[in-house]
C-alpha cells in the first residue's frame, strides 16, 4: 500500500486489507489529528477493500467526527461501491466522485 497526501488529503494505491491497514490507520489518524475541514481520503487507485479496511474506514469516520472534521471518501471504485452498499456503509460516509457499475 502506497500513502501520500497531506493533512486535508490522503491517497491510496494498492490493498487496503489486514496486511496494510494498521500502516494506513497510522498515517490517517496523523492527518485527521493534525488537520482543519474536511478530510478527504481518495480511494480511486484502491484495488482490495476487505473487512479490516471496512472497519478502518468506520473508524476514520468517528475519528473524523470526533474532532469536528467530515470524513469524505472520493473516487470510489465499482468493486468498492458494491462493497459499500452491500454493507450500507454508503449510507454513513460521504462518498465524492464514486464510479457507477
Amino acid at each position: 500500500m502506497h500513502v501520500w497526501g497531506d493533512d486535508h488529503e490522503l491517497y491510496l494505491r494498492g490493498a487496503l486489507d489486514v496486511h496494510t491497514a494498521a500502516d494506513v490507520r497510522q498515517r490517517v489518524h496523523t492527518a485527521v489529528d493534525r488537520g482543519v475541514g474536511d478530510f478527504v481520503l481518495d480511494v480511486s487507485e484502491v484495488e482490495i477493500l476487505d473487512a479490516t479496511g471496512l472497519g478502518l474506514l468506520v473508524a476514520i469516520h468517528r475519528r473524523a467526527g470526533r474532532r469536528e472534521r467530515r470524513f469524505v471518501l472520493r473516487g470510489v471504485t465499482p468493486p468498492v461501491h458494491r462493497i459499500l452498499v452491500i454493507t450500507k456503509l454508503h449510507r454513513i460516509l460521504a462518498l465524492e466522485g464514486a464510479v457507477a457499475a
